[in-house]
């Protein structure tokens, strides 16, 4: 038995709030269960050096979590002067999971910056933000494409993630905090429709065999189509 009660193939209840904040070209807010994200994408008329004159834009990802977004209190990390090395890998997943569904050149030479702020973490935030981030990512394109800005659209379908694992000798899809933090493995599933953008996926107390990795593919696979739906109905509404 699961410690929320769940099949082992049940996804947390998730909600897409679109339109939260008022000056971002586009918002969401994201609920897997008790963790929530806040996300926002912005627009600039700019790219990196190093795509200047190319014609090609650029989506790139920040991520943080608030310090009472935790049981205790986290110091803030511009207190400390620097980012921690968790929030750095995790922007920089966001980030190349968002440009692995975007066609950069049909964006055009601009730059979106998306986001993700951790309100309440309880287990997979950075599924969470990569799930409301493209919701976001989506929102924005969608004013270039009302406005005439680019001629096709660059987001071809949703990019979403999930998490699946080992827990108690299960295989177990959308990990919590109390199963994430006793799982035997677990590991992150980012996808484009039925495409793999990123799987990051490790033995934490005991390693797990080629067909139990199928098993947590059938199970992310069954995640994630159930999140791209939700992006979609969140997008359009």
């Amino acid at each position: 038995m699961r410690p929320s009660g769940r099949k082992i193939d049940e996804m947390r209840p998730v909600s897409i709030e679109t339109g939260v904040t008022k000056h971002a070209e586009g918002s969401c807010m994201i609920k897997m269960g008790d963790t929530h994200v806040l996300c926002t994408a912005s627009l600039e008329a700019r790219v990196p050096p190093f795509l200047r004159n190319s014609g090609r834009g650029w989506v790139t990802a920040e991520y943080g979590m608030l310090p009472r977004s935790t049981t205790s209190r986290m110091r803030r990390e511009a207190a400390a002067g620097k980012q921690g090395g968790r929030t750095v890998e995790i922007q920089r997943l966001i980030g190349r999971s968002l440009r692995a569904g975007v066609d950069l050149l049909a964006l055009g030479e601009r730059q979106i910056t998306v986001d993700c702020d951790v309100i309440q973490a309880d287990g997979g935030t950075r599924c969470a933000a990569i799930t409301g981030g493209w919701v976001a990512l989506r929102l924005a394109v969608n004013k270039l494409i009302k406005a005439g800005d680019v001629i096709s659209d660059p987001l071809a379908e949703p990019v979403s993630a999930v998490s699946c694992g080992i827990y108690a000798g299960q295989n177990v899809l959308d990990l919590d905090y109390p199963e994430d933090s006793e799982a035997g493995a677990d590991g992150n599933f980012v996808l484009t429709g039925s495409r793999l953008i990123e799987v990051q996926m490790s033995a934490e107390g005991s390693t797990f065999s080629r067909d139990q990795m199928n098993v947590l593919m059938d199970l992310a696979d069954k995640g994630v189509s159930e999140l791209a739906a939700a992006q979609i109905a969140a997008a359009n509404a």
